[in-house]
């Protein structure tokens, strides 16, 4: 099951894929880690879809990711009597704590906290955007707005702060139920959204406690503001274009998707591309032109991961669409335009053992055109560090922990293999060339690079690096 590209794919699970033979043939057509939105998923069908996958990883033999997404706090407005009601754009509309049901003139938002948080001047999106209020004036009860774009709005839509600074976690109730239930049921990545502070990511890594890794998805404003510490602090992020592109100006997505995805390779971070890539593919066995110009751009850009939606959970082709986009990673990968945009984005490593291994093994590689970079690694870390340099060798990831395994599915460009730790520096050499072979990196008379740490199983502590020659397979 070697994939014959770099970049991963994430496909979403839902009603279209929830049955064990369409897991199966999404993980042939190139997926290489499964999301499970908790927004729509119990949680004993998290666990059925879990065991599924887990019995397709044991069957292929080969480490299958899966992350669950948690909803985050979802704001929405209350009711209205006598079904939907027009709002005309520069009327004034109050939103407020009254239970009493709404009209053409006024709502119940039933978060305190927005009320209390809410000023002059900021901006009210409901209903994805299709309405927009800005607030005239403001207080702990209510918030008198104008309708600057106006539109219908009906029962418990929901609400857009691009302007507010909700202080409130990123975490509801829901969300720590649902974290448990993750985590005990052995989930690898764990996605926090509407993030808005680093506080919110360190939180949830604090109950992970290791357990899982913790992703950051940036959908908000304020996440921009503080992008480098929740890129600091985060073990992977995801630039969620859906929400983002509600909260700002469309035209600004572009730029951002850009900036955070150069910002979290340079910090040695994978970076998944998310919403709509080919969204037209949830009813048509094609996409548009634009679409696969999208997915493409991700792949130039470098980006660690592409990710499906509803094209895989709730779509009429879900397989298709892993198969397309499989496809289009490849072909792009296989542009020498490619390796020259990928090349041009390379920072200087930091000033440690482990980059400044990392960036040797890849100049090493190059330079004497050798066929693959194994690392072995316990923590997964080593060969973050080596993707980070996005090497034109493959990187053959050997480790102990099967936990480590999957977790690095979302990693660019790595293929991992579970197998116990090397016991001296030949046997590091001897069985790094043995599962070259056998995975077809290289062949018997190549060369591969190895990298390891000193003493063995011990995390980053990176510091060995050796060529050696693939021989005789035995």
């Amino acid at each position: 099951m070697r994939r014959h590209r770099r970049v991963k794919i994430l496909a979403t699970l839902g009603p279209s894929s929830q049955e064990p033979e369409v897991l199966e043939k999404l993980f042939e057509a190139g997926a290489d880690i499964f999301r499970i939105n908790m927004s729509h998923s119990s949680h004993d069908g998290m666990r059925e879809r879990i065991a599924a996958i887990r019995a397709i990883e044991r069957k292929h033999g080969r480490p299958i990711g899966i992350l669950a997404d948690l909803q985050g706090p979802k704001l929405r407005i209350g009711q209205f009597s006598d079904g939907p009601h027009e709002l005309q754009t520069g009327a004034r509309f109050q939103l407020d704590s009254s239970e009493e049901p709404g009209d053409a003139t006024r709502v119940q938002l039933p978060h305190p906290e927005i009320l209390q948080a809410l000023e002059a001047g900021h901006t009210v999106l409901v209903d994805d955007g299709k309405v927009r209020l800005r607030v005239l004036e403001a207080s702990p009860d209510k918030a008198v707005t104008e309708v600057v774009v106006g539109g219908m709005v009906s029962n418990r839509k929901g609400v857009s702060l691009p302007d507010t600074d909700i202080p409130v976690s990123a975490m509801t109730d829901k969300d720590r139920s649902d974290l448990d239930a993750a985590l005990n049921a052995g989930v690898d990545w764990v996605a926090v959204s509407f993030v808005q502070r680093p506080e919110d990511i360190a939180a949830v890594k604090k109950i992970a406690a290791g357990r899982a890794l913790v992703l950051a998805k940036i959908e908000k404003p304020q996440a921009i503001q503080r992008l480098a510490e929740i890129v600091e602090i985060s073990d992977a992020l995801m630039v969620a274009r859906g929400d983002l592109g509600v909260e700002m100006p469309v035209e600004k997505v572009p730029p951002l998707q850009k900036r955070i995805t150069r910002m979290a390779r340079r910090m040695g971070k994978p970076v998944v591309i998310a919403t709509q890539m080919l969204e037209s593919m949830i009813n048509s066995p094609v996409p548009t032109r634009a679409e696969v110009s999208d997915v493409a751009t991700a792949v130039y850009e470098g980006a660690d991961a592409v990710m499906l939606s509803a094209e895989s959970a709730a779509g009429q082709y879900p397989v298709e669409a892993v198969a397309t986009m499989n496809r289009i990673a490849i072909e792009v990968e296989t542009d020498e335009v490619y390796r020259t945009i990928i090349n041009s984005q390379r920072t200087p490593p930091e000033s440690t053992g482990a980059d400044a291994i990392a960036v040797a093994a890849r100049e090493v590689a190059e330079t004497l055109s050798l066929n693959a970079i194994c690392a072995w690694t316990a923590s997964g870390s080593t060969v973050m560090r080596v993707a980070r340099e996005r090497p034109q060798p493959p990187i053959l990831a050997l480790t102990p922990n099967i936990n480590t395994a999957r977790r690095i599915t979302i990693v660019w460009g790595v293929h991992a293999i579970v197998t116990k730790d090397a016991s001296d520096i030949d046997d590091m050499a001897v069985r790094a060339a043995k599962f070259s072979n056998r995975e077809e990196f290289s062949k018997p008379g190549g060369r591969i690079i190895i990298i390891a740490g000193l003493p063995f199983g011990t995390p980053g502590a990176t510091n060995v690096m050796r060529i050696a020659f693939t021989g005789a397979e035995t």
